[in-house]
């Protein structure tokens, strides 16, 4: 087991290692994706000293494999589920989405009878709008989702132009925001959620992995090369590592869920994540050739 770095999860307390794992894996085009070999993954996970791990309502099979392959270990992790999804294009590993109230408590009873739970961790509102939330009185049904003892703590997974308005309410108390050196759109924002004790969960950590090697698109990771980040890496270091320390690097990333089917990934990222933050000078010099080349972040004001 890694000796891996952890972090308190804002006002929740969780301590949660800053290493998660992501659950949205499944793809039509990819098979090969099984339960069995889901079995030796998510077990391997945990061995490894993982202790988060977060999934979602319409990430296809996920929710019923937890359940089946890890309900046995529900003392050595936290977990967090998504809401507001339905059960439309399962194959693609996604949904609409019916922000009400109903629709809320009704997949949260399936998503508490496929993980063989009685209540979950951390509810999040998979990315509403923030007129959605208010028309579907969401924040509302959550409160009372929490009152009635279904879920310990709620959050919403969001972005920018919501985020503000979502962190005025002061309701939420995880907020899930996509961030990596490649992807900065969020990184004042996440220190000012920070800033007001909601725990920070960061998806993108690894902008999906570097295009060829990973799911990255070429044109994100062209800001990669553009930027010249390949001469700040460490001997043997590969890109997808070196933007994973970066990622580490924000003290605010209290938890950086990161997903894959190959347990070789598994071992790459944790010895990334092992081997801990970047330098502050290597971190600084980081945004400022990415600054250089156009990718700043927006203002928390």
């Amino acid at each position: 087991m890694h000796r891996l770095p952890t972090a308190t999860l804002g006002r929740t307390g969780l301590q949660v290692t800053r290493l998660g794992f992501g659950s949205a894996l499944y793809r039509v085009d990819k098979p090969q994706w099984t339960r069995q070999r889901a079995v030796g993954l998510y077990n391997a996970v945990l061995d490894s000293g993982i202790n988060f791990i977060d999934t979602a309502y319409d990430y296809v099979f996920a929710e019923e494999w937890i359940g089946g392959i890890l309900g046995h270990r529900y003392g050595e992790f936290h977990l967090a589920t998504k809401g507001g999804c339905t059960d439309s294009r399962p194959e693609l590993n996604s949904s609409d989405h019916e922000w009400t109230r109903d629709n809320l408590f009704r997949g949260l009873e399936v998503s508490l009878r496929r993980l063989g739970r009685d209540s979950v961790d951390i509810l999040q509102l998979h990315n509403p709008t923030v007129d959605e939330c208010e028309s579907g009185k969401l924040a509302e049904a959550m409160s009372d989702m929490k009152a009635q003892g279904l879920v310990d703590w709620i959050g919403v997974s969001t972005t920018l132009p919501h985020l503000p308005r979502f962190l005025d309410w002061g309701v939420f108390d995880v907020m899930q925001i996509p961030y990596s050196a490649l992807e900065r759109e969020h990184e004042d924002w996440i220190t000012r959620a920070a800033a007001q004790g909601v725990g920070i969960i960061i998806r993108g950590g690894v902008a999906q992995g570097a295009a060829g090697v990973g799911r990255g698109s070429q044109e994100r990771w062209r800001l990669f090369e553009d930027a010249r980040l390949h001469e700040l890496l460490d001997e043997g270091e590969s890109p997808s590592a070196f933007v994973l320390r970066f990622t580490l690097t924000h003290p605010e990333a209290h938890t950086i869920i990161v997903g894959t089917t190959r347990q070789e990934h598994l071992r790459e990222n944790l010895a990334a994540v092992t081997k801990r933050p970047l330098p502050v000078s290597v971190y600084e010099e980081a945004k400022r050739r990415l600054d250089s080349v156009g990718e700043r972040p927006s203002p928390a004001d």
